[in-house]
């Protein structure tokens, strides 16, 4: 029976640092720049460990998954939590009122918490 106890723990332990450290989008804004075209704000919350374990992406979507734009970040941000970064450029098309932010990590991939966002403008 003690030895159900410890592998209950170990799987609990387990379960737990894998849903640890996945990128939280805290907040985005949107900025219409005229023509389509919108500037974004993305507020992310990671619990970056250096070079091998940090949130090293964010992205837009349209609510049907299509990808619109890209945000590469090049390196980890430890002491800077959450912080935020911004992407230029980015073309909506007519029509999109809502689109998703999403965050990304080295080692958990997408499946923090994601960001619905409405346009202004739209």
């Amino acid at each position: 029976m003690k030895s159900v106890g410890i592998i209950v723990f170990i799987l609990c332990f387990v379960a737990g640092s894998l849903n640890a450290g996945e990128v939280t989008v805290v907040g985005a804004k949107a900025f219409n720049r005229g023509n389509n075209i919108y500037r974004f704000d993305v507020t992310l919350r990671h619990a970056d460990k250096g070079w091998k374990h940090y949130a090293d992406s964010w992205e837009i979507l349209t609510e049907k998954g299509t990808l619109l734009g890209k945000r590469v970040l090049l390196h980890p941000h430890e002491n800077e939590q959450p912080f935020t970064r911004s992407l230029n450029n980015v073309r909506i098309p007519e029509g999109i009122k809502i689109v998703i932010v999403r965050g990304h990590d080295k080692i958990h991939k997408f499946g923090g918490k994601n960001f619905k966002l409405v346009l202004p403008g739209r």
